[in-house]
């Protein structure tokens, strides 16, 4: 994230005084919304609002197949998906208005599981994933719905698995950036178990956030565990960004010789 400074003058009278302007560069943080199997983009429009207006860059999509009516839901795979979201990705980073190096992903459930992938093959900073599903690495190209035909998966989300046995798992041990992992209290599609995996796993984050929304379902179906889950989210993206551009204000100041701990400073010279 970048800070623009600029040494001035600024005339009084017959005289100036110095300056010293600090502002955001053009380019601006990004948050990308992924969302579950079933779900669209409807889902997270609210909380893209919430977070544009912490002067952040959203982007909504809707996944092929998240028609659960549609013929296309009976043979889309998580493979396809997962295209989709690097296209979105791809996309996303060449607007002019955003920083490529302050990308978010936000995922729930499936696309907590898709989000976790993506962070292993693109740059991302911030990583918040809500209930994040977990799913054997076998069958990458079936139909995504078939495997919930798969009677063992219930039992496979009961266990203590490695990162290095799966690969959304990996891709959390591997993960850099900052994180943020909410756990529904009552969640019987997202056990317990799958959160911990995934909270192992992500050991080698700078930051690591785990927060539980008591008495919630994995689908959130009270508006009141909504709007816990909303808050939680928005209040992570503040700290986080609003704590980036400190840093990097920081960071500009200290480059022209300014100590932002002691207030001493060196002499500006004035071009």
């Amino acid at each position: 994230m970048n800070i623009l400074l600029n040494e001035l003058e600024i005339p009084v009278e017959e005289e100036r005084i110095s300056g010293t302007l600090l502002s955001p560069a053009t380019a601006l943080p990004t948050v990308l919304f992924v969302h579950g199997w079933g779900g669209s983009q409807v889902q997270d429009l609210a909380r893209a609002r919430e977070a544009s207006g912490l002067g952040c860059v959203c982007l909504t999509v809707d996944l092929r197949g998240h028609d659960l009516d549609s013929e296309r839901s009976q043979t889309v795979s998580r493979a396809q998906n997962l295209q989709d979201l690097l296209s979105a990705y791809d996309w996303l980073v060449k607007q002019p208005n955003v920083e490529p190096s302050a990308i978010a992903v936000v995922g729930i459930s499936y696309g907590g599981y898709l989000a976790s992938i993506l962070s292993s093959m693109r740059p991302v900073r911030w990583l918040a994933l809500r209930a994040p599903a977990l799913y054997k690495d076998e069958g990458w190209q079936l139909p995504k719905r078939q495997l919930h035909a798969d009677t063992d998966l219930k039992s496979y989300r009961q266990l203590k698995i490695a990162p290095a046995d799966n690969v959304a798992l990996k891709a959390c041990f591997d993960f850099k950036g900052d994180a943020l992992i909410v756990e529904s209290e009552n969640d019987v599609i997202v056990p317990h178990p799958v959160i911990e995996n995934y909270v192992a796993a992500l050991a080698n984050t700078r930051s690591l956030t785990s927060r539980t929304i008591m008495g919630a379902d994995h689908a959130l179906s009270q508006k009141s565990d909504q709007k816990a889950y909303t808050a939680l989210l928005i209040n992570w993206l503040t700290e986080m960004i609003v704590g980036a551009r400190e840093n990097a204000a920081k960071s500009r100041l200290e480059q022209h010789g300014i100590d932002t701990q002691s207030n001493s400073l060196r002499p500006l010279t004035i071009s």
